[in-house]
């Protein structure tokens, strides 16, 4: 068992449990797209990222082919990461509004950027049993965060999916009928046992090209619901 999130992160990082996502993962590293031709991709399940003592964590969906899988770190290098981390910048939560290579700089304040699959997957889609397969290392890391965490943004309903299932494993009652994702959905979670602290669950849409491309998520939009984050956690 880890009893720390850096061990829990290396042992995520060498996981080969989904023949599919790491067969993907290493030929996107290999063949490279042209504008990073010159790059030593990471190609392997990116662990997340931000302290171990975060009291607000924020869920994505999985690493990007040319994003988190090129660069190893959660939403860095792709334009879903230039969105988020400009944003959690912006309302305080991180010390520069960009995200481009491990080494960087970048710190983040209290906030743990992470995701329920950790490999890239093709088309940008898990399958629900490669979903399920990586449910394990979001219960750990969710499971070592307890003590200090008291808010959570999940990204996206596929991420919401995944979420719910992950946060009961690690400690937390979820309401039944299980709660329907939808940006701006505040839903509060008691833990499962007595003396322990209750979680704020906030939805927001996910920050993917698409969704800002057309207006549906704006930074605005994103900023709102990490702000009300920040107050339930605390920071």
């Amino acid at each position: 068992m880890d009893h720390d999130l850096d061990l829990l992160d290396r042992r995520i990082s060498e996981c080969r449990a989904c023949p599919r996502l790491v067969a993907w993962r290493e030929e996107v590293a290999r063949v490279k797209r042209a504008a990073f031709a010159d790059q030593e991709y990471w190609g392997r399940p990116v662990p997340g990222f931000g302290p171990p003592d975060a009291r607000l964590a924020v869920i994505g969906l999985a690493p990007a082919a040319h994003g988190g899988n090129r660069t190893g770190r959660m939403f860095t290098g792709d334009r879903s990461g230039d969105v988020l981390y400009a944003a959690l910048h912006e309302v305080g939560l991180a010390s520069q509004p960009v995200s481009t290579h491990l080494g960087d700089g970048l710190e983040l304040y209290g906030v743990r950027v992470t995701a329920p699959v950790h490999c890239a997957p093709p088309e940008n889609r898990p399958t629900p049993l490669e979903r399920d397969t990586c449910r394990t290392w979001l219960v750990r890391e969710l499971s070592l965060l307890r003590p200090t965490l008291r808010a959570v943004v999940v990204l996206g309903a596929f991420g919401w999916q995944a979420a719910l299932p992950a946060l009961a494993e690690a400690g937390w009652t979820v309401p039944r009928p299980r709660p329907a994702f939808a940006h701006g959905t505040r839903v509060r979670l008691e833990p499962a046992e007595p003396g322990r602290t209750p979680l704020t669950l906030l939805g927001c849409f996910h920050v993917s090209q698409r969704n800002v491309f057309t207006g549906k998520l704006t930074p605005a939009m994103l900023r709102e619901v990490l702000t009300e984050a920040a107050e339930a956690a605390g920071l």
